[in-house]
């Protein structure tokens, strides 16, 4: 009988403290495994800085030490935090998600490099288009045209992002998406305790967003032949 190490991150603690999202986990872990298999329970109620996760890694020693498994609830966040992933895979314990149990060692390391090299993309790009513009001596400013244009190729980024981590989570809950309204999916998601990178429920408006923005993409690349 494998043995059960769970852990669980809720985004403020606000939210730790009313239970918002963190029952969601709960359930999953739930569905996933007998409690009574669950050997230890840990909490991160995560602060401003994404390298400060103390009880990360008091449950991972606790897993080593007693020779469980640890039992991650969500596998959701996992894509936008490389330094977490990173820990993870270099501790040596074996780790399942409850919500995506059949995500080995190696969809976690693959979903780390991702994040990371995209991180590393944007950055690069932001950093040669300002020495560039430095270079040929246009002075740097909040209301330079250079300086937003890198701050709008930020944002887009940034909603890229967000709509494919949505698309993630719609793709898991609700497969024959195209058949529901943007409410009933945005319900669903909230059903299965889904939330935005700010741990607020995520609207319709977001699902219509991430809908539309995923749409236009795959349009973007059909037309372009890059399907073939």
């Amino acid at each position: 009988m494998t043995e059960y190490v769970a852990y669980f991150r809720v985004s403020t603690a606000r939210q730790g403290q009313s239970g918002l999202g963190l029952e969601a986990q709960r359930s999953l872990v739930e569905a996933f495994t007998d409690p009574a298999n669950i050997v230890a329970e840990f909490t991160e109620i995560e602060s401003g800085r994404k390298d400060d996760r103390p009880v990360i890694a008091e449950a991972l020693a606790h897993a080593k030490k007693t020779g469980a498994t640890l039992l991650i609830a969500k596998i959701d966040r996992l894509a936008r935090d490389v330094h977490f992933v990173s820990g993870l895979l270099k501790s040596g314990v074996p780790i399942v998600c409850a919500d995506m149990p059949e995500a080995s060692t190696m969809v976690l390391q693959m979903l780390s490099v991702f994040a990371e090299y995209e991180a590393k993309a944007i950055s690069d790009r932001t950093k040669a288009a300002l020495k560039a513009a430095k270079e040929r001596g246009v002075k740097l400013g909040a209301n330079n045209p250079v300086i937003q244009a890198a701050n709008v190729a930020g944002a887009i980024a940034k909603g890229d992002r967000t709509a494919s981590e949505i698309m993630g989570m719609i793709g898991q809950h609700c497969p024959n998406y195209q058949e529901l309204s943007y409410r009933k999916i945005a319900s669903i998601l909230d059903e299965n305790g889904c939330q935005s990178s700010k741990g607020k429920a995520l609207t319709h408006k977001q699902v219509a967003s991430a809908i539309q923005r995923h749409t236009a993409s795959h349009s973007a690349v059909e037309r372009s032949g890059l399907h073939r």
